[in-house]
């Protein structure tokens, strides 16, 4: 029995890992309609945000949402990053550049982007926090789609209809608009749908290994795994959406080293900006996560 629920529970740690894919996406009747997620839209989500990105907890112009429902779970964050829009526009206008991303976080151990006849799917694995075969990995297929792209905004989504137990309805969604000053203001948010089965998967996890993790977010439920802050799946899904923010702001910084070297300048950027959060984000030291992306990094490029 306790390996069954030892199993579960770093599958339902796996899945999460996969549903925080640094995502903006939604998979409920709750969600805005198309209309809300135009430039003008998200303009002003910036102005009524603007309190909150000049001062809060994580020192850095974010804010971060999570929301849980019966059978949906959902993170988004809202970030002004100091790049200027064709920057970030050309960025994640392309699958490849996604995948580079991806594999930043320590929970992907694989991703892949192909473009066939029916459109562009990347291949992603997600996995343990330590290196692994593929063969061990959980292998989800992604959609990936262009829904807009102006010299002003651009909206980016990817989806699956199905993942690990009884998960189902990924969206992963990056829109984003130009901003006075040069900059860029992102709208990052992932979604997804559980039966029963991921129910459990997930419970199995917060009893053992995610039992004493946080999130970000202030609250006073006493299932809290700190004073203070949000536990639970609330809790997974927040850290998750924030190591993906955190891979996205790591590939954009590294844009401006030399071509050789931006793979390992992504890596140590997102290594260093994720133990500014170590409450919430530290699984292992420097050493080990750089010697493990830098294999799954290798792992991912096309055979030559």
């Amino acid at each position: 029995m306790l390996k069954v629920v030892q199993k579960s529970g770093w599958v339902a740690m796996m899945l999460l890992g996969l549903i925080g894919l640094l995502c903006v996406g939604a998979a409920h009747a709750d969600v805005a309609a198309p209309d809300t997620d135009s430039a003008a839209s998200l303009r002003a989500q910036y102005l009524a945000l603007a309190p909150q990105l000049s001062r809060n907890q994580f020192k850095r112009p974010l804010v971060l949402h999570s929301v849980e429902s019966p059978s949906h779970l959902r993170g988004e964050i809202y970030a002004l990053v100091d790049y200027p829009f064709t920057v970030v526009n050309q960025a994640f206008n392309d699958p490849s550049h996604w995948c580079d991303m991806l594999i930043l976080h320590i929970n992907t151990k694989y991703c892949q982007a192909s473009t066939r006849p029916g459109g562009t799917t990347l291949a992603v694995s997600i996995g343990k926090k330590d290196y692994q075969p593929l063969g061990q990995a959980y292998r989800v297929e992604f959609a990936y789609r262009v829904a807009t792209s102006t010299p002003e905004y651009f909206d980016v989504g990817l989806s699956a209809k199905t993942g690990p137990l009884g998960t189902s309805d990924y969206r992963i969604r990056l829109d984003a608009v130009a901003v006075p000053g040069n900059k860029t203001f992102l709208h990052i948010t992932y979604s997804y749908a559980y039966n029963f089965a991921g129910r459990l998967a997930m419970q199995a996890y917060l009893a053992t290994v995610g039992r004493d993790k946080v999130g970000f977010s202030a609250t006073n439920s006493p299932v809290s795994g700190a004073p203070g802050l949000i536990g639970g799946v609330r809790g997974v899904v927040e850290r998750n959406t924030m190591r993906y923010y955190l891979a996205i702001d790591a590939y954009l910084g590294a844009l401006s080293t030399a071509p050789a070297q931006q793979v390992e300048q992504r890596l140590q950027n997102w290594f260093t900006a994720t133990e500014r959060y170590a409450l919430q984000l530290h699984e292992v030291d420097r050493a080990t996560y750089l010697a493990m992306k830098r294999r799954e990094y290798q792992r991912q490029q096309p055979a030559r």
